[in-house]
């Protein structure tokens, strides 16, 4: 039988430091990361692809639509806030109402982390591309502004000019982070280095392309 996928949904607390065995510090970000529950499986006969549809985080009973209690109710799974779907090469593998915790995954483990950046509303070039600025003396006039558009001959502006907007609110993975600790009775994912947004925010944690890292 083929080994099941590991991802799981959760929470992003807060970053701090620990220690290893040698006493160097590790900067690290704390999860909540589940307990997800299966809702719905996908398969391939009946929907063309085979994925597995979990749900995260508890939801009151009363804001739940007719609709998504009836699905629920099919699942024979108590109301939840968030549904996402993942795709995996054989979703009978995971049965409807099974708990999937931060024990899927262990100390050493690589994950990819996705988020949604922190929003940084409209900001100029310099902050949003890493611009530098122009000169500062008395008779300048271009402090911080964008600069050339190098458009001169085509008299327009080409696609995809590094140019002042919107900056954050984006989505953004993380990639080859390392598992450092697991706390399955508090339902907690320790990772080395940082991951994308605030404090609070949704993350999704999957397997790592290369499955372990070696190191502390």
């Amino acid at each position: 039988m083929a080994d099941k996928e590991k991802w799981i949904l959760g929470r992003k607390v807060g970053m701090t430091q620990v220690f290893d065995d040698q006493g160097r510090s590790c900067v690290v970000t704390v999860l909540r990361a589940g307990p997800c529950v299966v809702v719905q499986k996908r398969t391939p006969i009946r929907d063309g692809y085979s994925a597995v549809q979990v749900g995260f985080e508890d939801a009151r009973t009363h804001k739940v639509n007719k609709p998504k209690a009836g699905h629920f109710a099919r699942a024979k799974v108590r109301p939840l806030r968030i549904l996402r779907e993942f795709r995996c090469p054989d979703s009978g593998l995971y049965e409807p109402g099974e708990e999937i915790k931060a024990d899927v995954f262990a100390p050493g483990d690589a994950v990819d982390v996705t988020g949604i950046s922190k929003g940084k509303g409209f900001a100029g070039a310099i902050k949003r591309w890493g611009f530098s600025r122009g000169p500062m003396a008395h008779g300048s006039k271009y402090h911080r502004r964008v600069g050339s558009l190098q458009s001169r001959e085509a008299a327009r502006v080409f696609k995809g000019r590094k140019m002042p907007g919107r900056m954050g609110g984006a989505k953004v993975t993380a990639q080859n982070l390392s598992v450092v600790k697991v706390d399955p009775e508090h339902n907690l994912l320790v990772l080395e280095g940082a991951v994308p947004g605030p404090r609070g925010g949704l993350v999704t944690v999957k397997a790592g392309r290369w499955g372990r890292r070696s190191g502390r």
